[in-house]
C-alpha cells in the first residue's frame, strides 16, 4: 500500500534516475528500500494500567521479539526524574534478539564494505532514535500527554535520523496514523544508502540532501554536498554530516579532561556518563565513542541505559570487574549501583555556548567514594601522556571570542584525529611489515601466511618510528601501547587488518595464477591432475565472489577464459561433466 499521491510525486521528482541504476535488486519487493534504512517505526505511549507500551509498529509486518519491545518501551521514555517537559530528542542502542535473518543481507553487506570502519553496522545491535513529547493535558487522566516516535535502525546515522524526526514528529503528534503511513511510504522510495554518492531523500515535501562517507575519504574531511537547483517548489535541506554529533557542546562540561577521556576510550575502560537527561547522556556517549575515530570503538556502548534494560544485571554486578562498556545514565539510582566503577563522568545541564566559562571550570575529583552533584570526572586513573595545554587554551580563547560551537567542534575533532593517527600510524607500519613479499607468492602453492604479531618486535620499532614523528606530545607512549594491546579496540583493529591482508594475499595469488600458461601446464600433466586444477580454479572464482576479494574484474575474466580453454582441451566426456559443474 502506498501513501498519499503527493508524497509519491515528491519522491519521483527528487530521485534522479541514475540513483537506481546500480541497485535494481532493491526494487524487487515492497518495503525493501525502507528496510535498507530502517527496521521499523514505533510509537510508544503511556498506559495507566500497563505503563509504557508500544502502540504502533509500522510497517505492520515488522518483526520485534517481546524482549526487544520491552527494551524499546523503557528506553523510549526519559526517567521520571529527568522532568523533560516539552519535546526531547535522544538515542539509545540495544541488543537484537539472535537468530533472525534479513532478506537484504547480501545487498546491505555490499554497501557496508565501502563504509569507513567506524560506520559499519553491527548486526548484533539496533539503534533507537527518539522524539519524546510531554505536555500538560487536563483532558487526560494523568494530566499529561506523553508519547515517543521512535525510528529503529541498524545504521548509526545519528544526525540524519535526528533531522528527520525533527521534520516529521511534531506533525505526527497532530495528525497520527495516516501521516505515519505516508512517511513510511516516502522512505520506501528512497535510493539505497550507497556510500560516496550524493543522495536526495524526500520526506513529506522536503528533500534532505546528504552524502554517506566512504573508507576512501581522507579522515577528517567532509566532502561538500552542493546545493542543486530545484526546478520545482520543493524545500531542500543539505545535511553537512550523517553521523557526527556536536563534539564541543558534548565535551564542554569536562573539556579540561578531554585528553584523559580519549585515553580511557582508546583503552576500552569501563566508563559511565551520569547526566540530567537522555539527550545529554546519549550525545556525550556518542561523542566519546567518536573521539577515537578513524579507529572503531569495538566494545559495547549504550547512549541511554535504564534499570529496566535487559543487560542491567550483567552490567551492574559486583561479582566481577566492570565490563569494557560506556553507559549513559540519568537515574540517580545508578550513583549507588555503579559507584564501584573506576571512571565516572558527571555532567550538569549542557548550556548554550555563551554560558560556557561557568561550566568548564571543573576541578578534577579523585578517589571519591560517594558522588555529589558537582560535574566532573571521578577517577583515580593517571594518564600516560602529558597534558596538551595548547588545545585547552585554543578552546578557551574560542569561548572568549564567542567562536561558533561548530567551529570549536571542528578544532576538537581535528585534535582527536591527529592524536589518534599519531598513535595508530606506528601500528599500521609494523603490521604492514608482517605481509610476505610478493616474490614469495607462487601460483602452484597455497598463498603464504602473515607473520604473527610480536609485541616485543613492535615495541622495538617505536624508538625510531614511533608517535614522536607526528606528535609533539611527551609522556609514556610505550605504557599506553602496552595497555592498548590488551584492549578490545586493538583486538578489533588487528582482526580487521588481518582479514584485509589475508584477502590481499589471496588476490595476489589469483593474479599469479592468471599470469601462468595453464593450458601448457595441463599438457604436461595427467587428466586427473588437470580436472583437479579446474575444480580448484572454479573454487577460487567462487571465493573471490563470496569474500569480495580485491581483484580486478579483468583478472576474473582472464581466469574464467583459462578454465574454459583447459576444459576444451580435454576429452568430450570430461568436458560435458566439467561444463555442467558450473561456477
Amino acid at each position: 500500500e502506498r501513501g498519499p499521491g503527493g508524497a509519491e510525486a515528491a519522491a519521483e521528482d527528487a530521485e534522479p534516475a541514475e540513483q537506481d541504476s546500480p541497485d535494481q535488486c532493491l526494487s524487487l519487493l515492497p518495503w525493501d528500500r525502507f528496510s535498507a534504512w530502517l527496521h521499523c517505526v514505533c510509537v510508544v505511549g503511556f498506559d495507566l494500567e500497563l505503563g509504557q507500551a508500544v502502540e504502533v509498529i509500522y510497517p505492520p509486518h515488522s518483526k520485534l521479539t517481546d524482549k526487544e519491545k520491552t527494551n524499546i518501551c523503557y528506553l523510549s521514555f526519559p526517567d521520571s526524574n529527568s522532568g523533560c517537559l516539552g519535546d526531547t530528542q535522544f538515542c539509545f542502542r540495544f541488543r537484537r534478539s539472535p537468530g533472525r535473518k534479513v532478506s537484504l543481507c547480501c545487498f546491505l553487506d555490499q554497501l557496508d564494505r565501502d563504509l569507513p570502519v567506524y560506520l559499519k553496522k553491527d548486526s548484533a545491535y539496533y539503534y533507537g532514535y527518539v522524539y519524546f513529547r510531554q505536555v500538560r493535558d487536563k483532558s487526560l487522566k494523568r494530566g499529561y500527554f506523553q508519547k515517543s516516535l521512535v525510528l529503529i535502525s541498524k545504521l548509526p546515522y545519528v544526525h540524519l535520523f535526528r533531522t528527520m524526526l525533527k521534520q516529521i514528529a511534531p506533525e505526527y503528534f497532530e495528525k497520527s496514523e495516516a501521516f505515519l503511513e505516508a512517511v513510511c511510504s516516502d522512505i520506501d522510495r528512497w535510493p539505497p544508502p550507497v556510500p560516496g554518492k550524493v543522495l536526495q531523500l524526500p520526506i513529506m515535501g522536503v528533500i534532505m540532501k546528504l552524502r554517506i562517507p566512504t573508507y576512501r575519504d581522507k579522515p577528517g574531511t567532509t566532502p561538500i554536498v552542493q546545493n542543486m537547483h530545484q526546478a520545482d517548489a520543493q524545500i531542500s535541506m543539505t545535511l553537512p554530516t550523517v553521523h557526527e554529533v556536536d563534539l564541543f557542546r558534548c565535551f564542554c562540561p569536562v573539556f579540561f579532561h578531554i585528553q584523559m577521556l580519549w585515553e580511557l576510550v582508546l583503552l576500552g575502560e569501563p566508563l559511565v556518563v551520569m547526566a540530567p537527561s537522555p539527550a545529554e547522556s546519549s550525545e556525550t556517549v556518542l561523542a566519546l565513542v567518536s573521539c577515537i575515530s578513524p579507529l572503531k570503538y569495538c566494545s559495547d556502548f549504550r547512549p541511554y541505559f535504564t534499570i529496566h534494560d535487559s543487560e542491567f544485571k550483567e552490567y551492574t554486578t559486583r561479582t566481577q570487574a566492570p565490563p569494557s562498556v560506556i553507559l549513559g545514565v540519568t537515574n540517580p539510582f545508578f550513583a549507588k549501583t555503579l559507584q564501584h566503577w573506576p571512571h565516572i563522568i558527571r555532567i550538569g545541564d549542557i548550556k548554550l555556548p555563551g554560558e560556557v566559562p561557568k561550566q568548564v571550570k571543573v576541578k578534577k575529583l579523585k578517589n571519591l567514594k560517594t558522588l555529589d552533584s558537582k560535574p566532573g570526572v571521578y577517577t583515580s586513573y593517571k594518564p600516560y601522556l602529558n597534558k596538551d595545554e595548547e588545545i585547552v587554551k585554543q578552546l578557551q580563547k574560542g569561548v572568549q571570542q564567542k567562536r561558533p560551537t561548530e567551529a570549536q567542534s571542528v578544532i576538537l575533532r581535528r585534535y582527536f584525529l591527529e592524536l589518534t593517527e599519531s598513535f595508530i600510524i606506528p601500528l599500521e607500519r609494523y603490521v604492514a611489515s608482517l605481509m610476505p613479499l610478493q616474490k614469495c607468492i607462487s601460483p602452484w602453492k597455497s598463498p603464504p601466511q602473515l607473520r604473527p604479531f610480536s609485541q616485543d618486535d613492535f615495541m622495538k620499532t617505536l624508538e625510531k618510528a614511533g608517535p614522536q614523528l607526528t606528535s609533539g606530545l611527551k609522556g609514556d607512549w610505550i605504557g599506553l601501547y602496552r595497555h592498548f594491546l590488551k584492549s578490545p579496540n586493538f583486538d578489533g583493529w588487528f582482526r580487521s587488518r588481518q582479514k584485509e591482508m589475508t584477502q590481499k594475499l589471496e588476490a595476489l595469488h589469483l593474479e599469479a595464477l592468471c599470469n601462468e600458461n595453464l593450458v601448457f601446464w595441463c599438457q604436461k600433466h595427467t587428466e586427473v591432475e588437470t580436472v583437479d586444477l579446474v575444480l580448484k580454479l572454479k573454487n577460487k572464482l567462487l571465493q573471490a565472489d563470496r569474500e569480495h576479494l580485491p581483484v580486478k574484474t579483468d583478472t576474473l575474466k582472464k581466469l574464467q577464459t583459462h578454465i574454459n580453454d583447459i576444459i576444451l582441451a580435454l576429452p568430450d566426456d570430461l568436458q560435458d561433466i566439467l561444463l555442467k559443474t558450473g561456477t
